[in-house]
């Protein structure tokens, strides 16, 4: 790609826990422990990426048990929210979306609201130090049944609320997501969740149609979600196809995870060309860069080898991100 198409990059999907350096998860885990986490450097890269072959969307999300270890202080989230940042910034990517569950990082005594602040610090100080780059934050409630969660997630919803209420922070904080094991709790299990989410009147996307069918993308529709978190299983159903395109409703898709989480059986068999050709607001996007041992440029290069999209395609699917982008000045 040019420069100047690299600068029109758009990241709306892309986990902050799923994209640390695995050279800072040494440095903290030094600090903090002692001692390493693996023998060297790269059997800790092995810890942070996706097995090969990997069986499941859950043995996926296994690898973040080692990276949220550590990341249950403010100065170590502040440290990898200016990373990756500094990551996007200097790959070209001009607007991202970074998405974290903040109940994740609260083992040590941290509130929802001070891990949210952490992030949003660093994020802010990477944009400082690249001008060229905005940022906004996803706040993300996490499936689950039990009340812990329940209670956990309802926080979440406040925190982001309060922080969209506040005129500096509501500057990055710009929503919601759902995410987590899609194939064990159905998306229709958080309705009273997202609920109250149109309470607060806050913007939200949801993870669904990746572990699941095509019935936890109408869910995720009618639960008000503006996008949808990967959502290849649209492909299975025509009618849904249409709704996608009615509603303009972008697909954060993420090709090389999709692969590795079994949404899709093989490369080949992945849908995204198919539901871009069809009209569906089809965007491109990481998910995780650690963990798939990826970045936007490579998810490109492997949808035009792979798939033959032209730099034309390209480019409107940018447009596709930049037109559901959920910060009002995101763009330009």
């Amino acid at each position: 790609m040019t420069e100047k198409e690299k600068a029109d990059m758009i990241e709306l999907h892309v986990h902050l826990d799923g994209s640390l350096r695995p050279e800072t998860i040494w440095e903290l885990a030094m600090i903090r422990d002692g001692k390493a986490p693996a023998a060297d450097l790269e059997g800790l890269v092995t810890l942070m990426q996706a097995p090969v072959p990997c069986s499941s969307l859950s043995e996926y999300l296994s690898r973040f048990a080692l990276p949220l270890n550590y990341l249950q202080t403010d100065v170590a989230l502040e440290r990898v929210a200016f990373e990756l940042t500094e990551d996007l910034a200097r790959e070209g990517v001009e607007y991202a979306e970074i998405r974290f569950a903040p109940q994740l990082s609260t083992e040590l005594g941290l509130s929802q609201m001070e891990v949210t602040e952490a992030v949003a610090a660093g994020v802010k100080r990477g944009m400082a130090a690249y001008p060229g780059i905005k940022a906004g934050l996803l706040l993300c409630c996490m499936r689950g049944s039990d009340e812990g969660t329940a209670r956990n997630n309802m926080e979440t919803l406040k925190t982001a609320a309060d922080c969209v209420k506040d005129g500096e922070k509501g500057r990055i904080v710009c929503g919601v997501d759902l995410a987590g094991a899609e194939e064990v709790y159905d998306t229709g299990l958080f309705r009273n969740l997202f609920a109250e989410a149109d309470r607060y009147g806050l913007k939200r996307t949801i993870h669904a149609g990746e572990a699941a069918g095509p019935d936890s993308m109408w869910k995720a529709l009618e639960m008000g979600a503006l996008r949808i978190g990967h959502g290849i299983a649209a492909i299975q159903d025509q009618s849904l196809i249409k709704e996608l395109v009615t509603r303009r409703t972008a697909l954060e898709v993420c090709v090389t995870s999709n692969v590795q989480t079994k949404g899709v059986r093989s490369l080949k068999e992945h849908p995204i060309k198919k539901l871009y050709d069809a009209g569906v607001h089809v965007t491109l996007n990481t998910d995780n860069r650690t963990v798939s041992g990826t970045t936007l440029l490579k998810e490109i290069d492997l949808v035009k080898n792979a798939f033959g999209f032209t730099d034309e395609d390209i480019k409107r699917m940018e447009g596709y991100a930049a037109e559901a982008a959920f910060l009002d000045t995101a763009i330009g």
